[in-house]
């Protein structure tokens, strides 16, 4: 079962010049196939987002504007990580319980996912997830 030293902060290739720096997310740079893309923005600052797990499904989260803090559970430990650099992105690999508060003004968050989206692939009560880690 996965345990939240399996969560990761990736490192995104940058180019910098004069004209600024460009970001790159390619086949290397993450350890899944994306199937689907999203993003969050103009989340108030008070809300909260996540507040579930997947059972198979990896994200990349990657703040693309401001910043957010993701929190991460694995039925036994808990960190809270503050994503705010558009070149770091937090790896979360399925079994993971995950919620994102505390949004900066103006914040976007990118979301790179492994498979399209599947309701069943979620796990939505935390005393379910519970269960699921031991089973």
């Amino acid at each position: 079962m996965t345990k939240i030293e399996d969560v990761s902060i990736i490192e995104i290739p940058r180019v910098h010049d004069e004209r600024g720096l460009l970001a790159v997310i390619e086949d290397t740079t993450i350890p899944f196939k994306i199937e689907r893309v999203y993003y969050l923005y103009d989340v108030p600052s008070d809300a909260f987002r996540g507040g579930h797990a997947h059972k198979k499904l990896w994200q990349l989260i990657i703040p693309l504007s401001g910043s957010f803090d993701v929190h991460i559970k694995d039925g036994q430990n808990e960190q809270t990580i503050n994503l705010n650099k558009p070149h770091k992105g937090l790896l979360i690999v399925s079994g993971i319980w995950r919620e994102i508060d505390n949004f900066s003004s103006g914040c976007v968050c990118l979301v790179l996912a492994s498979s399209v989206y599947n309701e069943s692939d979620y796990i939505r009560d935390y005393n379910a997830f519970l269960a699921f880690k031991k089973s």
